[in-house]
């Protein structure tokens, strides 16, 4: 992983998703450099299905789901939203990324929704690609 110094993106992140306990995970790749994406369309730099959605999700919740503030107070509902799963690496804004995504409770599935373009599939249920 290049450190943020060495990189000419302020965005630049690896998301490997596991579907299933046991399935062979997905690698996804998110890169920008200051809110532009690489204009080639099948370049390694950005290589989801809507890499222009998922830059939206993560520059508008990218801070809350990446880095978030313990909050005593909130109240997750004791829901199973499936076995998936997604941890995204990298760098955002000069900050190392270092991040578990699931499905395992009310919290966790709100993180999901709210990321779902970078996980590579849409809002529905199953992030699936």
């Amino acid at each position: 992983m290049v450190s943020p110094d060495n990189s000419e993106y302020d965005v630049d992140l690896t998301v490997t998703l596991t579907e299933a306990p046991g399935a062979a995970p997905t690698e996804f790749y998110l890169r920008s450099a200051k809110g532009i994406l690489s204009p080639e369309p099948d370049s390694i730099d950005s290589n989801l299905p809507d890499a222009t959605a998922a830059l939206a999700a993560v520059e508008q919740f990218g801070e809350e789901v990446f880095f978030p503030v313990p909050r005593p107070d909130r109240i997750c509902t004791q829901q199973y939203g499936g076995p998936q799963v997604a941890l995204v690496t990298g760098w955002f804004r000069g900050r190392k990324v270092h991040s578990k995504l699931s499905r395992t409770d009310g919290c966790e599935i709100a993180r999901w929704r709210a990321m779902a373009p970078l996980l590579g599939g849409a809002e529905g249920s199953t992030g699936a690609i």
